[in-house]
């Protein structure tokens, strides 16, 4: 870890010099962090601020403190000081931000769970870094908000200082609870030491009980059904993430249930309550300032750094935006309940007061809950009226550019919605289980396609209602007494570019014209981008280029032929044999069938091994003379158009080009010419000639394709990943994702899965 700063001593700038006011500032790169870093650097010239940023990959911190320079949240400001310049001494106002983020920002380059030691004095601290996930896994959720604050608390004991420290915390600190809620410490009966003990204890137990025979039994079974085609390392790898899952989802659960048992919602104000503890411990309880700034639901700007300015989804607006898209046609809540919103730059502001402005509070006097039930309240159903009202005149648009109804709600139980919900999702799933049993054709495709669509969508709408439910329902009222006292202390001049006063805000028109706009474009620029993808996935694959070393391997059965190896083998029956025995070949191929699919379904070598045993008593030679004949013109017939057209496309450009089967190599023969190289299933055969109805090797299909694929490329000196691939069978996927370019044709469910999941190419021949 490396401490980086300013030359504070010299002039910057704004007039900065090594007398004004030092500031660290953690968080830095979250919404409201980035914030208070443009307040701070814009509005108050005297001071320095050095940021705890940790390096994220091979980006250092510094660098990616710079990277928020490209972020709508300075590129106003960038506007501002363009704008201050002249014809004759025009002002580049990107070039003099870098200056003055240059001249006045420091990183200490670093991570509050690995604190580094601090060797710069500070005079204050801003400590606004957590985790603001509602739903972590309960030891994350520690290390970083309880963890996260006792070493940041620790080291700047360790330095020996005594600078004031601004913990930003939230007003839901207090937990589940009625009526007025007083600032104040919380002077809750729960150790924080004790709890953060037990979270970091929580993994090494729960992981201990995912390895149980029966837990590992389940996973297996499981993925076993989903992956067994792919082979048994795709087998064990989706069983142990499963199992990684499995423990994941235990440790949410955990989280969850301890933050309900000692009274609170969910894990997040569980562990912001315990973190203001160890503020209160280690830096209030040896004699250090400490003041805590609690806001409610912080959500776009209302003037600064713009009106509107949000980065990215926050808490209420997804929700909102499910609203918007007619999908969520009710939510639990109490129509007049207070919903307690409050715009970021007036959380920002009040920070900024209490770490540059001449106020000094202790004791419960220096909690401040900025937020606006009590001086200026929003009722639930007003909140959601002004957002219907906006979508009616708004409307956001379906896939087909049509307007979406928004539904109206009537705010029914808790209980009824997600009973409406779990009856959805369970139909869906249904549904999915259903079609999984279907021949895979473009349609049965798009069908689960859309049925996974809607069960991940109604599970995450469910999700969002089990969350958030708690605010959409609360009958508590936050108190801004000492909030609205510090303001009153403030001068005029400071509260002219930093006001925090609530009650002049119009609710319907801070939603319209601020807030639901700004949403709404977030909202379009995620879908422009989506759409792009889909269209760069599903666009023919472009003119080839000239490269060495590249590969372009191609499956056979569904993918360069429109048969399959079941059809082929009644092709040489009707070729060798009296047409008075076909009836009883068809008549046994029958009866094979249900066999043969639930041997494809386990695994795709079985049903090779199965199908070529009735080959038992030919001889090669017999089949070889029969495919140079009128049985390999049908296999040439069968030959898809645009599988053709492709291969030919490759070797244009130079591309060596493989044809891979577990079909027999003698039936293959005249596919031969339109590839570099064959390679397929051999038989073996006894001294004379004739076949056994034994495989002389084992086939080549899913990982064991994949295997002899590395093999392949290591001894030709091939480079995979400018190679492409063409597969139709689940089975295919371990190879194909070997592949730079890997494409599924016409591909089965299974397949069609992955390549959706993985982005990859879908074509349909």
């Amino acid at each position: 870890m490396t401490h980086t700063t300013a030359p504070v001593a010299q002039t910057a700038p704004g007039g900065t010099t090594s007398g004004g006011r030092r500031i660290l500032l953690t968080g830095v790169t979250g919404f409201l962090g980035q914030a208070v870093l443009r307040s701070l650097l814009e509005t108050t010239p005297d001071t320095h601020i050095t940021a705890v940023v940790r390096p994220k990959g091979s980006v250092t911190g510094r660098k990616r403190l710079e990277q928020l320079l490209r972020k709508p949240v300075f590129s106003s400001w960038a506007e501002l000081l363009t704008a201050e310049g002249t014809a004759e001494a025009p002002v580049d106002g990107r070039a003099r931000l870098k200056e003055i983020f240059d001249a006045r920002v420091g990183v200490l380059e670093g991570d509050l769970t690995d604190m580094p030691a601090l060797t710069e004095p500070f005079d204050t601290v801003i400590h606004s870094a957590s985790s603001v996930s509602f739903d972590p896994p309960i030891d994350d959720a520690f290390r970083t908000n309880v963890g996260g604050a006792r070493n940041l608390y620790e080291a700047l004991l360790a330095s020996g200082q005594d600078p004031h420290v601004i913990h930003v915390s939230t007003a839901y600190v207090g937990g589940i609870a009625k009526g007025l809620r007083q600032e104040g410490s919380l002077k809750a009966d729960v150790d924080w030491r004790a709890e953060y003990e037990a979270a970091m204890q929580a993994r090494a137990r729960v992981d201990a009980e995912s390895r149980r025979p029966e837990t590992l039994r389940s996973q297996i079974s499981a993925a076993k059904g989903r992956h067994g085609r792919m082979g048994p390392t795709a087998v064990a790898a989706a069983s142990e993430e499963s199992r990684r899952e499995w423990v994941n989802e235990r440790l949410i659960d955990f989280g969850r249930t301890r933050a309900q048992s000692v009274g609170w919602t969910d894990i997040y104000t569980f562990t912001k309550a315990m973190a203001e503890q160890v503020a209160e411990e280690l830096w209030a309880g040896n004699g250090h300032r400490v003041s805590f700034v609690r806001p409610s639901i912080i959500e776009s700007a209302m003037k600064k750094p713009y009106p509107g300015w949000i980065d990215g989804y926050k808490v209420a607006d997804p929700l909102i935006m499910a609203y918007g898209r007619g999908v969520l046609p009710e939510f639990p809540g109490l129509a007049d309940s207070i919903l307690d919103v409050i715009p970021v730059d007036h959380v920002v502001n009040v920070i900024v007061a209490l770490a540059t402005q001449d106020v000094s509070r202790r004791g419960d006097d220096a909690y401040f809950q900025v937020v606006s039930g009590a001086s200026n309240p929003l009722p639930f159903h007003e909140m959601v009226t002004a957002v219907r009202e906006y979508f009616l005149k708004y409307p956001l648009e379906d896939d087909k550019g049509r307007p979406i109804p928004v539904p109206e709600w009537s705010f029914p139980a808790v209980e009824m919605v997600e009973q409406r919900f779990r009856a959805k999702e369970l139909s869906a799933k249904l549904g999915s289980a259903a079609v999984a049993y279907l021949p895979a054709t473009k349609r049965t495709r798009e069908w689960t396609a859309s049925l996974h669509k809607a069960t991940s969508g109604l599970t995450m709408l469910r999700k969002y209602i089990e969350l958030y439910r708690h605010y959409t329902k609360t009958e508590m009222v936050f108190d801004d007494a000492n909030t609205r006292a510090l303001r009153e202390e403030l001068s005029p001049e400071f509260l002219a570019t930093h006001d925090f006063d609530i009650t002049g805000l119009v609710w319907k028109d801070y939603f319209q014209q601020q807030h639901l706009p700004a949403v709404t474009d977030l909202t379009k620029a995620y879908s422009r981008a989506k759409s792009a993808q889909k269209k760069r996935a599903s666009r023919p694959v472009p003119e080839l280029k000239r490269t060495e070393n590249t590969l372009a391997v191609f499956d056979l059965d569904g993918t360069v032929l429109s048969t399959n190896i079941v059809q082929q083998y009644f092709a040489v029956v009707r070729a060798t044999k009296p047409r008075r025995t076909w009836p009883a070949e068809i008549g046994g191929l029958l009866t094979a069938i249900p066999g043969y699919l639930r041997a494809d379904k386990r695994d795709r070598s079985e049903l090779i091994r199965l199908v070529n045993r009735r080959y038992k008593g030919y001889r090669s030679e017999d089949l070889r003379t029969l495919m140079q004949g009128e049985a390999g013109r049908r296999i040439r017939a069968s030959i898809l158009p645009e599988a053709l057209e492709t291969i030919e496309r490759h070797r244009a450009a130079g591309h060596r080009t493989l044809l891979v089967s577990g079909a027999l190599d003698v039936l293959v023969e005249p596919l031969a010419d339109l590839f570099d190289e064959v390679i397929a299933t051999h038989m073996d055969e006894d001294a004379s000639g004739v076949m056994t109805g034994y495989l002389a090797t084992p086939p080549l299909v899913d990982e064991a394709r994949a295997n002899w694929l590395r093999k392949y490329a290591d001894l030709h000196g091939a480079d995979l990943s400018t190679s492409y691939g063409y597969g139709d069978s689940h089975a295919d996927a371990a190879w194909l994702e070997l592949v730079g370019t890997p494409a599924a044709v016409a591909p089965d469910l299974g397949l069609y899965a992955v390549a959706k999941k993985k982005r990859w190419q879908i074509l349909e021949w």
